[in-house]
């Protein structure tokens, strides 16, 4: 059997971190660092506050969906996609917290478990510099598992048909459900309008499952 695990909301954090991120980039820095304004009639510069009249950032928690402009506020996409992959990808992908305390240990146990009648698989949805910055994450915390793929919006079908059980709380691969596939689903804040064959709390659970489908 082929198994995919994916990343996001199954084994990192990234949500979580991402605001912590934006929190101190965008609201504490900004809201303390006055700038300066230049008046043309004295001909001085003079210090206003930085949020006048300007764009008014703002975190909406909890992450309900994946238009995370509804969340991490920005003035456009552009500059959503920039604090994610531009400015901050290191910070937030690399940085970012396993789940839970054990979560590596137990992850690290499934492969070893199940490794020798099954092909498993680190799948996650990344974007240009999150992909290093995804790797020194699997790293830092010891991932055993050597295969790791990489998916986007454009080989979300063709990495959604290579597996046969899937591991995601991810609502697009979640959408994509059908009787070809196990789909074991991780309950998050985001998906809770798709269902999975399997709907687990945490990867804690996740052995007992694979052992009851018989893999």
């Amino acid at each position: 059997m082929k198994i995919a695990i994916d990343l996001n909301g199954v084994i990192r954090d990234v949500f979580g971190k991402s605001a912590q991120v934006y929190e101190k980039f965008y609201l504490d820095e900004l809201s303390e660092s006055p700038t300066s304004q230049y008046n043309e009639e004295t001909e001085e510069w003079v210090k206003e506050d930085n949020d006048k009249n300007s764009f008014d950032y703002e975190l909406n928690l909890p992450v309900t969906s994946l238009n995370l402009i509804d969340h991490f506020k920005f003035d456009n996409d552009e500059d959503l996609y920039d604090f994610f992959y531009v400015d901050f990808p290191m910070e937030i992908f690399g940085h970012s917290p396993s789940i839970q305390n054990n979560t590596f240990n137990i992850l690290n146990d499934i492969y070893v478990n199940f490794r020798d009648f099954n092909e498993i698989t680190i799948i996650s949805d990344e974007i240009g510099k999150s992909k290093p910055a995804t790797l020194f994450f699997l790293s830092k915390y010891g991932c055993l598992i050597e295969n790791i793929k990489f998916y986007s919006k454009v080989t979300l079908s063709d990495t959604f048909d290579s597996f046969d059980v899937i591991i995601t709380s991810n609502p697009d691969l979640l959408s994509l459900k059908n009787d070809n596939k196990t789909i074991i689903k991780v309950i998050t804040t985001y998906n809770s309008e798709f269902d999975g064959d399997y709907n687990i709390s945490n990867i804690e659970e996740l052995s007992e499952v694979l052992t009851k489908i018989n893999i």
